[in-house]
């Protein structure tokens, strides 16, 4: 009985062989070497850079299926083991196919049914509801969760972190005493910059850890500033704001017109905001693994263009737009070699799943800023002075 079920184990891995043969043809633009019980297998003609092992019939099932989300899952899941260099492992998706149609539409409907705030709070919870330590396994001591802004590609990330604070600052033309709304306020990184500088911040967020964690800095280093437990598009002032920070969150503000239209709420004439995002030339458009098991909801990568057109509907005017594609490239390398530096603390922590989804999206992110599949921006505007208004 072991024998015939040898053999068939045996049959199912060569007839497998054939089909990836098959199906790479000559399309193999990453040699890579597939490992099945004990055999090895290389692919393309140069020294392999990626080598995958399949260890169960499921792993197998999910290579040959030639399926990029059943592949991802696979290996979230220990059915496949990646080695190598994970910078390329997403040049791979070239023989692999991204149908999911379902995913797709659920993601654009559900703020219909359930409304957007709601979406936004099952959103951020599924990311961001975790143990901050988690995060801060990767991140720097800035604990800045979007693009850094690099001058060269040696430098450490906090200093290219730091460089981006002093910027989305400098750019918003605020001095101490000023009032300024800062939109996602993650893990109180723009609150502890900006506080210090006796700026008076006060930071939205619809996550719980994240309302604690920036409470307990503003105790820690008795900061001018406050946080609420809010959506952006359901926070009113009693008076304006001298300016809008939003840092790496326009990807859960995909309504840029209901974006505006809360500027201009919030925003006292003649001043700016500031923003930052990575950003895709097709809005909505992203892989399922990331829609599925990252950034669920209608998260949407920054449409610059699309922003722009909502923003010439305005008064408000482009100040300047920085493109900081290579930036966040060198910015998720830095976080995913830190994430694998941690990983035993990762996995005996939060399981090995956790760190082999963070695994996939920190390196796959790396590859497309690199590999321009990926943008980043930085875009400050103003809405003018009232007597400026006056002058058009």
């Amino acid at each position: 009985m072991l024998k015939s079920s040898s053999a068939s184990y045996i049959r199912s891995y060569d007839r497998a062989i054939r089909l990836i043969q098959r199906h790479l043809g000559d399309r193999i633009s990453i040699p890579f070497r597939l490992q099945l019980q004990g055999c090895s297998y290389q692919f393309g003609d140069a020294p392999p850079l990626i080598s995958f092992t399949i260890n169960d019939r499921n792993g197998l099932a999910a290579l040959c299926s030639f399926d990029e989300l059943k592949f991802c899952e696979a290996y979230m899941s220990g059915s496949i083991d990646i080695e190598g260099d994970m910078l390329q492992l997403p040049g791979f998706r070239s023989i692999l196919t991204d149908r999911h149609v379902l995913d797709y539409l659920l993601s654009r409907m559900l703020p219909l049914f359930i409304g957007q705030t709601h979406t936004n709070q099952k959103a951020i919870a599924r990311h961001y509801e975790r143990d901050e330590d988690f995060f801060l396994t990767f991140m720097d001591a800035t604990r800045c969760y979007s693009q850094a802004v690099f001058e060269r590609d040696d430098e450490k990330l906090e200093t290219a972190q730091l460089r981006k604070l002093e910027f989305a600052l400098s750019s918003c033309l605020v001095k101490p005493g000023d009032r300024v709304l800062d939109v996602g306020g993650g893990w109180g990184t723009f609150t502890e910059y900006a506080g210090k500088r006796g700026i008076r911040v006060t930071s939205l967020t619809i996550s719980g850890q994240s309302e604690q964690y920036i409470k307990d800095v503003i105790l820690k280093f008795q900061l001018p500033c406050k946080v609420i437990y809010q959506d952006f598009f359901d926070h009113a002032a009693t008076e304006p704001y001298d300016a809008i920070v939003i840092l790496g969150v326009m990807e859960h503000l995909s309504d840029y017109h209901a974006v505006m239209r809360q500027f201009r709420k919030l925003l006292k004439p003649g001043g700016r905001v500031y923003l930052d995002a990575s950003a895709y030339r097709e809005k909505y458009s992203k892989p399922t693994f990331i829609s599925r098991h990252v950034f669920p909801g209608n998260h949407s990568y920054f449409c610059l263009r699309e922003f722009i057109k909502e923003v010439d509907k305005t008064e408000f005017e482009v100040m300047s737009v920085h493109n900081d594609r290579h930036s966040y490239y060198l910015t998720c390398k830095a976080w995913a070699e830190n994430l694998d530096a941690a990983k035993d603390v990762i996995v005996e922590r939060w399981g090995e799943r956790l760190y082999r989804t963070f695994r996939l999206y920190l390196w796959g992110s790396a590859h497309s800023f690199l590999n321009h599949g990926l943008e980043a921006y930085r875009v400050v505007l103003e809405r003018p002075a009232e007597a400026n208004l006056r002058r058009q």
